[in-house]
């Protein structure tokens, strides 16, 4: 805290000081200057004379050698009291601070006992036991949260590795039950299976991937690409997908733009944000790819019209294993695991990713500088 944070508490304390103290001060100062006068005196020596039977003499002379002659030893004794009485109130009043402190810290571990609240000189320590409770609460939230996400990773692993794994031991019984196959459906079958495999083995690398850049500290390669041969391969590849669906794929991108990066991983970047303009795209639409340089950055678009995806599901497309569909199959859906690697690998080259959707037009930007951070 700021050496100001308790100004308020600080004046509070020495006025209250300062106040008891000239209450004291006067306290004592009239007693003196009255226990020794004549009013005080006639006081006690009428009580001598009435409750111990003494003569005027006798009384007044007692007077005297308990009050003349011990004058500095009663003044002592007076102040002692007074200063305990004083410090008795001053202390009382003080700990009520420490009282109310410590209910706030109560409250720290109670639930919805909502803000806690303190005297008004005790603000800042009121927003700092506020701002712990807070955090407690986020922390317990962030908590529940990653048990629920562990929950659905399991989940989502016992439902994408089963299904191919089910259909390769499927096929394989048949394949071991009939003997009498023909050749043209054992070749089917075998050509099935080893489909099948080959997707659990992908399903599984995409599990190790996403593992590898949240546990590991990555170490980029870093060589110089030109950045038009590197969509131009890659586009290529996706032929056979553009053919299956009827799409067709439009590359707006300028010659010579060369960028720093780690080839292979900004190649899985543009892998994964293509395979998944495919997958969310109408059939028979076009998947445009456009590049722009602004300022020291690259920015990339890919965009492909499908159904407009809702604000809510827009913020959580790069969390893993999310789907906008949960009831797509794997066969196309994939883990829920591509943009989810494709925004690690681009922030871990210094640049980001965010998505837009409207009007049934799916717009994924990637910018990155043209030499990446290392």
């Amino acid at each position: 805290m700021k050496n100001n944070d308790f100004k308020a508490f600080r004046t509070k304390i020495f006025v209250r000081s300062v106040v008891m103290l000239v209450i004291s001060g006067l306290t004592v100062y009239f007693v003196y200057i009255h226990m020794f006068k004549d009013r005080f005196a006639n006081y006690m020596v009428d009580f001598f004379q009435n409750f111990l039977h003494m003569n005027y003499d006798e009384a007044y002379s007692l007077f005297g050698q308990i009050f003349r002659n011990n004058r500095t030893m009663l003044i002592l004794i007076f102040l002692a009291i007074i200063f305990l009485i004083v410090f008795r109130i001053y202390l009382n009043w003080f700990t009520k601070y420490f009282e109310e402190i410590n209910k706030g810290i109560d409250s720290l571990m109670m639930e919805n006992t909502g803000e806690i609240s303190l005297p008004s000189e005790l603000f800042p320590m009121e927003r700092k036991l506020n701002t712990a409770k807070y955090t407690i609460e986020k922390q317990k939230n962030d908590i529940l949260t990653a048990e629920q996400r562990k929950n659905d990773l399991i989940m989502y692993l016992a439902h994408d590795l089963k299904t191919p794994l089910a259909s390769v031991i499927g096929y394989l019984n048949l394949l071991n039950d009939e003997k009498q196959i023909s050749e043209d459906l054992r070749e089917k079958y075998l050509s099935i299976s080893l489909n099948k495999a080959e997707r659990l083995e992908d399903l599984i690398n995409e599990f190790f991937e996403i593992s590898k850049y949240n546990l590991t500290e990555v170490t980029l390669q870093y060589s110089r690409i030109d950045l038009k041969r590197m969509m131009e391969m890659v586009v290529y590849e996706f032929q056979p997908m553009f053919k299956k669906k009827n799409l067709a794929c439009n590359m707006n991108v300028p010659d010579d733009i060369i960028i720093k990066c780690d080839a292979d991983k900004i190649q899985r970047v543009f892998d994964n944000l293509l395979r998944n303009a495919v997958i969310y795209s109408y059939d028979g639409t076009d998947i445009d790819i456009a590049v722009t340089v602004q300022n020291e950055n690259i920015v990339i678009k890919f965009i492909n019209h499908g159904d407009t995806i809702p604000k809510e599901k827009l913020e959580r497309i790069f969390e893993q294993f999310y789907r906008l569909d949960s009831s797509r199959s794997t066969e196309s859906g994939g883990a829920g695991l591509g943009l989810a690697i494709a925004k690690q690998i681009i922030e871990l080259h210094g640049g980001s990713v965010e998505a837009e959707s409207k009007d049934d037009i799916i717009e994924i930007k990637v910018i990155v500088p043209a030499v990446c951070k290392s």
